[in-house]
């Protein structure tokens, strides 16, 4: 026992120590070898467990843009600094799961800024190199919906789009997913860059009127024990999922699933398509568009209740090597108490993996998934038409999905290409690598997924049936083209049937 509290304290300490040390080097400058070393470390980590690392970019050009790169890392840099630099390249690699985990060592004060809003009292879309606002809740300075902002402090907005689009992995030569992620990034970095500012000089423009605000950090902070307004829902729904009929005899039902977290999920969807059933519900829309993706268990789960024979969701997963499994940092982020337990489970954990990791006759390494298995259609699954919404926002488990059903000829998609690739991609369960002096964290995918359909090949994402962008101006006028046309088609085929 008294080794154990001693080892109990080392773990402490050593903790601290290392907190502080990472919390020191976000404001240090770290020398050029020592970068280059960085770049190296990353390097090889990537090739030694990416199972899929050249799969859109060639040995020699990916060989040629880190040397380059070493080339340029000619004097110190901090961890920030370097991040920009760094990051452009991991992102030509075009595996959307691959990327930097930008620094984020915030203080007590920063965080109490934050909470108080400077830029985020907008909602944004980006169109080729334009920042339009497109939701102004607070009416603040009465700057309308439609209004380009075209430049912060002075400096154009258009530079830090086109900066800030080398920061943004996507699958494959994807064309929809850069505007939707980078409207939600686009602050993120920019704060990265200049830090938290209490206030802003933008310029605007409005049917060609330019005009020049001073936007403040809201006065008042948002209270920890406000209440959350709730959507107006059934007592199934929740913030990830819900669900309504359209009409008023239920024959379509549309269920919005804003993100696969299989969190509750085995409830919504059993309550859910049972009410479908008792109602005999003939069209179902199910909205993932913005959905980035998650759990393959759930999307497995859901696909179950509109299949209509026994499916297999996805072929089975390949890895890099058979030791890549063990390689899923156990122990981060583990307080000192979880750490102690994690050492007494880690046998069970290396015992676990090594299960579920074979062998295939092609000679690579696999592992298993529950997905990977044929599962059986659920009792209550729907027989009639699914329409499903995607656009450059459905990305990951979203894009298998869609590509799944598309290939099974089981729904119709209706909207954009989808921003996750067709055949799949890099992702499952990862290695967080830490580089050793500058303490960015690079995670890597270790399980190439892919849907169990013949891979297109075409290394882009999921081109809908029906293919109907949304613009600038239909969202300005709140108008959801891409669900008007199914409703659409519903009531064409209605008055068929008449």
């Amino acid at each position: 026992m008294k080794n154990y509290s001693v080892i109990l304290i080392i773990i402490i300490l050593a903790s601290c120590s290392s907190a502080r040390k990472q919390r020191d080097q976000q404001d240090n400058y770290i020398s050029s070898e020592k970068l280059k070393q960085d770049v190296d470390f990353a390097y090889y980590k990537l090739k030694q467990m990416h199972p899929q690392l050249y799969q859109y970019i060639s040995q020699k050009d990916l060989d040629h843009k880190i040397d380059s790169l070493k080339q340029t890392l000619d004097k110190p840099l901090t961890p920030t600094q370097f991040y920009f630099r760094l990051q452009p390249i991991i992102t030509s690699i075009r595996q959307g799961h691959l990327s930097l985990q930008s620094p984020n060592e915030l203080s007590k004060e920063d965080i109490l800024k934050i909470k108080k809003r400077l830029f985020t009292r907008f909602r944004y879309r980006i169109q080729d190199n334009h920042l339009y606002i497109v939701e102004n809740k607070d009416s603040l300075h009465n700057i309308k919906p439609g209004t380009e902002l075209i430049s912060i402090n002075d400096i154009p907005v258009s530079l830090y789009i086109e900066k800030y689009k080398k920061l943004i992995s996507s699958d494959g030569f994807n064309t929809t997913f850069q505007p939707y992620y980078l409207k939600d990034m686009f602050f993120h970095f920019y704060t990265l860059e200049n830090g938290i500012l209490n206030s802003a000089k933008i310029e605007t423009s409005y049917n060609d009127q330019k005009q020049t605000f001073i936007l403040h950090r809201e006065e008042e902070p948002i209270l920890c024990g406000e209440k959350k307004k709730t959507m107006p829902s059934t007592s199934n729904n929740s913030f990830n999922r819900s669900f309504k009929f359209l009409d008023e005899n239920n024959s379509t039902a549309y269920l919005k699933i804003k993100k696969f977290s299989h969190s509750a999920s085995d409830k919504f969807y059993k309550n859910t398509f049972a009410e479908i059933k008792d109602a005999k519900t003939s069209n179902l829309i199910i909205d993932i568009r913005n959905n980035y993706g998650g759990s393959l268990e759930e999307i497995n789960e859901l696909y179950s209740y509109i299949a209509t024979q026994p499916f297999v969701l996805i072929k089975p997963s390949q890895l890099n090597s058979s030791l890549t499994p063990l390689k899923t940092n156990y122990f981060k982020k583990s307080s000192a108490l979880e750490y102690a337990v994690k050492g007494v489970t880690y046998p069970t954990y290396v015992f676990l993996k090594a299960l579920n990791t074979y062998k295939g006759k092609d000679g690579k390494s696999y592992y298993k998934i529950k997905a990977d298995h044929v599962t059986q259609p659920n009792k209550d699954a729907f027989q009639g038409k699914v329409f499903v919404l995607v656009n450059g926002g459905s990305f990951s488990s979203s894009s298998i999905f869609s590509s799944k059903l598309k290939y099974d000829r089981r729904a119709t998609l209706v909207g954009e290409e989808t921003g996750g690739a067709n055949d799949g991609s890099v992702a499952g369960f990862y290695s967080y690598q830490v580089l050793p002096n500058s303490r960015l964290t690079l995670p890597i995918g270790l399980l190439l997924v892919n849907p169990n359909i013949i891979l297109s090949n075409t290394q882009k994402g999921v081109i809908p049936n029906i293919v109907i962008p949304q613009t600038l101006q239909d969202i300005i006028e709140k108008k959801d083209v891409q669900l008007d046309w199914i409703k659409s088609e519903i009531e064409k085929e209605k008055e068929n049937l008449k």
